[in-house]
């Protein structure tokens, strides 16, 4: 990783490790004919692409329960993912490297926590995945029924994964291809509902506006949980920074337009369902989104039309998350940090990342089927929230020791007060999720952290062997 601008006293000096064996055409991995990097338009559709990707099409079902209270929810959740949006493209404009919060997180407060933060942003990247590919499943069982049996459902599941990795393994210049299509494309049908939905609304359908017992904060907050899963990706960008043209102007802004962009959506398409999909029967939906064309035009074909989309949509994200999951990695181990197989690139891609991603998101994926309980993946999915707040925080944290440091070249005194108040809310928002995610969730997240620890032990000796 090459780190510009001045590195803090507290941070250590950047550790250039040798790069790993490429082709003879291409001795850094990162050209040929076959990379390419990302403009404006394709950053803002990896950020929009990997933000919309199962969740919008999942989440309506999955927050029903909560009732419309959830709805609250997202309206939280969305000032506080463009208040995150912001601290990235601040930090963005700092240090334009590949790596996101990993790179933010090591050069304010030094390796370990650097670690820390490419360790639980990894965990969440592929966790995220596994889940992923089997939501996909239920709209693929729309078309094609593959859940009635367990094994084909996981094969199906493993074939939605490997796909879009193969696809990160042909070079950049696929992998923006592939997420530009699917962004348009998805757009067709949310917008039919977003926007459609509307016009067959039904407030009889909306259900009660908060289900269930306990208070009413305590309910959104447990909402918002859920919801996170869905707005991961807001920091796409930024961790693909190196990859981007013109990185410190172009981050910030597709960073910001994505997760704008992304939001509107989310509200639109979810007050559109809740409104169009009978709540006994949007509790249980598998595929809320085409149950909700199905409401408004009858018959089956537009729910067939849906699902197709999904697929397509859901694709394009795991097209996108594959390769941010093995982003990060490869900035780590080029600082000595991950080990030093996750430095390998070919076309643009670190291909160690994504071939280890692959596989223990396909390993988890055969676990969710063959322990047979459905609540596997809903603890799974509350313990990538967890995962998903160190680092943001971290990113968070780091922004805010720019600011009070005081340092003439890191802060812009004239947007001191504004980039103030939003780190703050950021910071705010990152602790509540923690607080959202549940007991069991941060008990078990952080597991996944001290397993991380023990990992850096093992690098930071070696490297310290090296160096005597």
């Amino acid at each position: 990783m090459h780190v510009t601008g001045t590195v803090p006293p507290s941070a250590p000096a950047p550790r250039e490790t040798p790069a790993a064996h490429t082709p003879a055409e291409d001795p850094t991995g990162n050209s040929g004919r076959h990379a390419r990097r990302f403009g404006l338009p394709v950053a803002t559709a990896l950020v929009m692409g990997n933000i919309i990707g199962g969740g919008i099409f999942l989440l309506p079902a999955s927050v029903a329960p909560y009732g419309t209270v959830s709805l609250v929810a997202f309206g939280v959740l969305t000032v506080g993912a463009i208040a995150l949006a912001l601290v990235f493209g601040r930090l963005a404009e700092r240090n334009p490297s590949t790596g996101g919060p990993y790179v933010y997180a090591r050069e304010a407060f030094g390796d370990f926590a650097g670690f820390l933060a490419a360790w639980a942003y990894w965990i969440t990247t592929w966790v995220s995945n596994a889940a992923l590919a089997v939501a996909a499943v239920g709209y693929l069982d729309v078309l094609i029924p593959v859940n009635g049996h367990r094994w084909t459902a996981c094969l199906a599941a493993l074939a939605l994964q490997w796909l879009p990795a193969l696809a990160n393994f042909a070079g950049t210049r696929y992998v923006g291809a592939v997420q530009v299509v699917a962004t348009v494309l998805k757009f067709v049908p949310l917008l039919l509902v977003a926007v459609g939905g509307l016009f067959f609304f039904d407030p009889r359908n909306l259900g009660p506006f908060h289900e269930g017992g306990g208070s009413t904060i305590g309910a959104v907050s447990a909402a918002a949980a859920i919801l996170l899963f869905s707005y991961l990706g807001v920091e796409s960008a930024a961790v693909s920074a190196g990859e981007v043209k013109d990185a410190r102007r172009n981050v910030g802004r597709a960073t910001v337009i994505g997760t704008t962009g992304a939001a509107l959506v989310y509200l639109l398409g979810t007050l559109s369902v809740f409104g169009t999909v009978a709540h006994d029967r949007l509790v249980k939906s598998t595929a809320p989104f085409s149950d909700a064309v199905n409401a408004m035009f009858g018959g089956s074909w537009g729910g067939w039309a849906v699902a197709l989309a999904a697929l397509v949509s859901m694709t394009g994200c795991l097209n996108g998350w594959t390769l941010l999951s093995a982003q990060t990695p490869y900035a780590a181990a080029r600082d000595g940090l991950f080990p030093a197989a996750f430095a390998r690139r070919r076309r643009g891609v670190p291909t160690f990342g994504v071939a280890v991603t692959v596989v223990l998101a396909s390993l988890l994926t055969v676990y969710n089927y063959t322990s047979g309980s459905a609540k596997v993946f809903e603890v799974l999915v509350l313990v990538t929230t967890f995962t998903a707040t160190v680092p943001y925080l971290l990113a968070t944290a780091a922004q805010i020791f720019h600011l009070v440091s005081g340092r003439r070249e890191r802060v812009d005194r004239a947007r001191l007060v504004r980039d103030a108040v939003v780190a703050g809310g950021a910071a705010a928002f990152s602790l509540w999720l923690v607080a959202g995610a549940g007991y069991a969730a941060v008990y078990q997240g952080v597991l996944f952290l001290f397993a991380g620890v023990l990992v850096y032990a093992v690098m930071a000796a070696r490297r310290s062997r090296a160096a005597a």
